[in-house]
């Protein structure tokens, strides 16, 4: 049979809905609101095809850089060669949804403005910086009633 490279192509696992998630689309997806600047995934819905990505863009981060009615338009870093294209996709919303890639940074940035904002009250010094995990702390392990046990393996015997 001839080989397809169709637009589509090579997409049958991709573009499939996730398993309890087949049916109509749900109302918030609709409803949701993007602004410019927003960081979005794209993720493509193949019950629509309208204003749907091409499958190189599928799972790709982006940023919304204009809003219209229905849809957004998205930059997204393609590499291409040795070099990134800056690529400008309109995907209609159903195919696109908020990044949480910033969450835990902006869930940091509050949490150390209440610290700050705590010890400014107390008087005392906040280190706002993050540390990697620290080797642990040395001790000695006493073997006074802690005898060594000598472990060996179990002679292989037949169960027939």
């Amino acid at each position: 049979m001839p080989h397809s490279f169709g637009y589509r192509a090579r997409t049958r696992h991709m573009f499939s809905r996730n398993f309890r998630e087949k049916g109509a689309i749900p109302l918030s997806t609709y409803l949701r609101i993007f602004k410019i600047g927003d960081i979005v995934d794209i993720k493509a819905n193949a019950a629509v095809h309208k204003g749907m990505p091409h499958k190189f863009y599928h799972g790709r981060t982006g940023i919304v850089y204009n809003v219209t009615k229905s849809s957004v338009g998205v930059i997204i870093n393609k590499r291409v060669g040795n070099r990134f294209m800056e690529k400008r996709v309109n995907l209609r919303i159903e195919h696109v949804k908020h990044s949480k890639c910033r969450d835990d940074f902006l869930n940091r940035v509050k949490e150390n403005a209440l610290k700050r904002k705590e010890a400014k009250v107390n008087g005392t010094f906040y280190n706002l910086k993050r540390l990697p995990a620290q080797p642990r702390p040395g001790h000695a392990v006493s073997s006074k009633n802690n005898t060594p046990t000598t472990i060996t393996p179990i002679a292989y015997d037949t169960l027939v």
